[in-house]
């Protein structure tokens, strides 16, 4: 063999093993920039304060800055929409909710959509949630909640974080199962609500108990009931709904957080990520913070996302239906 010869079928020989190592190099070395987590609401909310907890978990599991992006709108539409565009490189994640996984795609077809371009990653945390009443209502508990309620239909309205939210779906079903008219005031995301809830605009609000949690302690808004698998321990005195008869509407007020990617995202990279996402949760600085809010880490896998949002799909549309819930 000549030398011109040889020294091109080595150089062919070395291209070709460099081309092969090259994906293997990429998923090794990701991540290698920061990373963007879209929050699907505004700043302020339960979804909103989880989320910066868990960025800064992953920041120390995948050893990159991990920025939250808020943007709200559309009952989370907006947020979920730019995850689905985003490049599928495993740069940008996004907060899953009940609400934009579960309650959204029963009420939009641009949201199932929508949905249908993104890929579930892992379920996270799981949070109670908790009914509160400004204290110019009245009202010290939930048997007062109701008949205040039926006393004057119509008077009284909740602060739900925006059309088509869990929130939303929570009064409509709260009225369908106890017969009341209690009106549904949709904000752009639990914050703004909250605010509306603690100048008293509106009387009453059901949220998640990390946002929910230091304006109880302060005492500017006043818990009746919760949904829980059992009271939390921050609010001992205050019952869960299953205590008091009402399983469905327990079982609808729990809360969860996951994460979501664009669909097509290298099975490496999400590989990647759901461990790191795994592992940030159980870092007991996250725990600790979590904790503090009523928040818990839950043990998540591949596959329990997905079906979490199945059954939750089957189980929301049963009660949109049901309550003749209608999106103008």
């Amino acid at each position: 063999m000549s030398y011109l010869r040889f020294h091109f079928t080595r150089r062919r020989a070395v291209l070709i093993a460099g081309l092969a190592a090259l994906p293997a190099l990429a998923q090794g070395d990701f991540p290698d920039k920061p990373i963007k987590l879209i929050v699907p609401f505004a700043s302020g909310g339960s979804t909103d304060l989880v989320a910066r907890v868990l960025a800064e978990g992953l920041r120390k599991t995948l050893g990159q800055p991990v920025v939250v992006d808020n943007r709200g709108g559309a009952g989370g539409m907006l947020g979920t929409e730019a995850v689905a565009q985003a490049a599928p490189d495993g740069y940008t994640l996004g907060m899953a909710t009940v609400s934009t996984m579960t309650v959204n795609p029963v009420l939009y077809p641009k949201s199932e959509a929508t949905n249908a371009r993104i890929e579930p990653l892992v379920n996270l945390v799981s949070m109670p949630s908790v009914w509160m009443v400004h204290p110019s209502m009245g009202v010290k508990d939930f048997q007062g909640l109701v008949a205040a309620i039926r006393a004057q239909p119509g008077h009284f309205s909740a602060a739900v974080p925006g059309v088509g939210s869990l929130g939303q779906l929570m009064v409509e079903s709260f009225n369908e199962t106890l017969g009341l008219k209690l009106g549904n005031v949709p904000y752009r995301g639990s914050g703004p609500a909250l605010n509306d809830a603690l100048a008293g605009v509106v009387q009453v609000m059901p949220d998640q108990l990390p946002s929910a949690l230091p304006h109880i302690k302060a005492g500017k808004l006043l818990p009746v009931v919760q949904a829980g698998l059992r009271r939390a321990p921050e609010l001992p005195e205050v019952p869960t709904f299953k205590e008091l008869g009402h399983v469905e509407l327990n079982d609808l007020g729990i809360s969860w957080f996951g994460l979501i990617l664009p669909a097509r995202t290298p099975a490496p990279v999400a590989r990647t990520l759901r461990q790191a996402a795994l592992q940030a949760v159980q870092l007991p600085e996250v725990v600790a913070r979590l904790g503090q809010m009523g928040v818990s880490p839950v043990a998540g896998s591949e596959q329990d996302l997905p079906s979490l949002i199945t059954s939750q799909l089957r189980r929301n549309r049963a009660i949109v239906q049901r309550a003749g819930l209608r999106i103008e």
